[in-house]
């Protein structure tokens, strides 16, 4: 999104959190906070050095709205607009929330705040309160639409803006490199990228890979995480090894943003497991762009059509899961096609280039609301 934004002639600047993949973005600059307690990573979800973070967010936001003469702060996700509203407070700039999940969906599911029922009131109230502080909001799915307008937001203030992604980023990649790599040769490769968290339900996919095997014998199942905590790790190696698939069961180290197109070029089909996803997956799109055929349960289907450009499964029946993805490894003519359809959908409707143009609109509004904007600018 920053690097379509910079393409049309906006100066773009990123604040984020000290540890990240150094990807270079053509156009925009990345500021990040400095380190905290010697952490070498920033784990999804609460973590106890987490508010000491936010705190050096909000201030490295502050310089460099000043610094930059910055117009507008574009918040992403919960933790980017907490630390955006008090930033547009201290600065009086506006503020677009961009509202990608629910926290009600996401933060018990973490198992960090105890009790549990506590972690659900937390996240209730974060759902009431965050999505009022912006000045405008863009939601990535008709569903946080609709969660939004429960929630007593004016649909004056709301845009539904999908995720989108790059399309050439999937383009021309080697199907070998990722094969050679994990020594899987010909074999049918499954490919999962993206968190190991508990709301992703791995589970499910494992019991699903069950049923591959059951009728693939030499089928593989790659799991691609990018952010890898061991307990989540570990407890999948333990329900692989139960269930007896641990053999043709691959989990990587953790994958480089970079190598998400070579690891998909690789694959004959991408799934993803998670029956409830409030948001987008952004892994879908990625799946989407590199032409792959894909299996997904309803709750994380946007944008899909049934047999059309991909495989839909009713939530939680992972034998339905596993059955649909024996069915592509047994007609390629259909993984090929959902493939195509698939591709072409991402570039008709997710292409950032596309969607830029929506949210270049939603700033004009944002600033001229609050005597801002020049037509002639």
């Amino acid at each position: 999104m920053s690097q379509a934004l910079s393409s049309r002639g906006h100066t773009v600047h990123i604040v984020t959190y000290p540890i990240g993949q150094d990807i270079p973005v053509e156009g925009v600059t990345i500021h990040r906070t400095r380190a905290a307690f010697g952490k070498k990573k920033v784990a999804v979800g609460p973590t106890w050095y987490k508010p000491y973070l936010d705190i050096l967010l909000v201030v490295k936001l502050c310089k460099v709205i000043r610094q930059e003469k910055i117009d507008i702060i574009h918040a992403h996700n919960y933790e980017g607009a907490l630390a955006g509203f008090i930033a547009k407070i201290i600065t009086g700039k506006p503020m677009l929330y961009n509202a990608v999940n629910t926290m009600a969906d996401e933060l018990p599911s973490y198992n960090f705040i105890r009790p549990k029922a506590l972690a659900v009131i937390l996240a209730r109230f974060l759902d009431t309160i965050v999505p009022k502080m912006g000045d405008y909001i863009t939601v990535v799915s008709e569903e946080l639409h609709q969660f939004m307008l429960e929630k007593k937001i004016s649909p004056d203030m709301l845009a539904i803006v999908p995720a989108g992604v790059n399309p050439g980023m999937f383009e021309g990649k080697d199907p070998d490199m990722m094969r050679r790599r994990y020594r899987i040769g010909e074999r049918p490769l499954i490919i999962y990228t993206g968190t190991l968290d508990r709301f992703q339900r791995i589970d499910l996919l494992l019991k699903a890979m069950r049923v591959v095997l059951d009728s693939v014998r030499n089928a593989v199942l790659l799991i691609v995480g990018n952010i890898i905590s061991s307990a989540d790790l570990n407890q999948h190696k333990q329900l692989a090894g139960e269930i007896g698939i641990a053999e043709n069961v691959i989990f990587t180290d953790e994958g480089r943003l970079e190598d998400i197109p070579f690891f998909l070029a690789s694959a004959d089909i991408a799934v993803i497991p998670r029956p409830s996803c409030p948001g987008f997956p952004v892994k879908l799109l990625n799946y989407m762009a590199a032409e792959k055929a894909i299996v997904t349960f309803e709750g994380s289907a946007k944008g899909l059509t049934h047999m059309k450009n991909a495989l839909i499964v009713k939530n939680e029946d992972w034998q339905g899961f596993g059955q649909s993805v024996v069915c592509l490894l047994q007609d390629r003519g259909l993984m090929q096609s959902l493939g195509r359809e698939a591709r072409r959908t991402v570039s008709d409707a997710f292409d950032w280039r596309i969607l830029a143009g929506k949210i270049e609109d939603i700033y004009r509004k944002i600033l001229k609301e609050k005597g801002i904007y020049d037509n002639e600018t």
